[in-house]
């Protein structure tokens, strides 16, 4: 219960404080774009690891190692808890697009912070306006923009953590057109923080695996048209060996 009010607390004093730094962060995007996404992305990470950090989730990284430094990438990962976004977007090391569903737009301020990540939203019942996102996603990531994504597209609620659903392979088209490299990545263990026990929030050991880096332009056609199952077979086999 504690950690839960403390997490809330916190989350409260952010956004009311944003309400001087959003601001400073458009008139620092007056003169560099590059510097507001910058700012933007250090000061989302820093609360996303406070958040963390109340919430007792105790965080082992594996094969960062691998990240690709300096250049654009398609994160995927698999989607177990809410807490997916706070610790791996604060991990990410580079100024992070997220895919997230509309319903999060409505939320004060978090909107805000949101659009100056430039995150995308979807609406799953609307095709037409999906496929408009998925297009944007891939001119920002040709013009450098990393970008986290959920293929599987909602929140898997099994009591396994191997059971995931098929990864949508619309979204793989994001790396396919733009030539990104995609980063498979496993989370595992962020539901024992809140979903298992909601709405209580308890300390957990969290691990999140990064894959090989897979770069579209080394597949071949068959294979390109599955890259979404090809990352949902990485992610799946990193999983096991935590099971393990």
């Amino acid at each position: 219960m504690i950690r839960g009010i403390l997490a809330l607390l916190f989350v409260v004093i952010f956004l009311i404080v944003s309400i001087v730094l959003i601001p400073i962060a458009y008139l620092i995007g007056l003169f560099s774009r590059h510097a507001r996404d910058v700012y933007a992305q250090a000061l989302v990470a820093w609360g996303f690891k406070v958040i963390g950090f109340i919430s007792g989730a105790k965080v082992t990284e594996k094969g960062r190692e691998k990240l690709p430094r300096g250049e654009a990438a398609l994160y995927v990962a698999n989607h177990r808890s809410i807490f997916d976004i706070v610790l791996l977007d604060a991990r990410i090391p580079a100024p992070t697009a997220i895919i997230s569903k509309k319903e999060i737009k409505m939320i004060p301020m978090l909107n805000w912070w949101m659009v100056l990540k430039n995150c995308k939203f979807l609406d799953r019942k609307d095709l037409k306006q999906n496929l408009k996102i998925i297009l944007e996603c891939i001119e920002a990531a040709k013009n450098g923009q990393t970008i986290l994504i959920y293929p599987e597209g909602t929140r898997s609620k099994a009591e396994s953590e191997l059971e995931m659903a098929p990864f949508k392979e619309g979204s793989m088209k994001i790396a396919l057109k733009s030539g990104v490299k995609v980063v498979p990545v496993a989370l595992h263990g962020t539901r024992e923080l809140l979903e298992k026990h909601f709405p209580f929030i308890r300390s957990a050991k969290v691990t999140i695996s990064y894959g090989d880096p897979i770069d579209p332009k080394t597949l071949d056609k068959e294979q390109q048209k599955h890259l979404g199952e090809i990352c949902r077979e990485q992610i799946l086999e990193m999983l096991k060996e935590e099971n393990k």
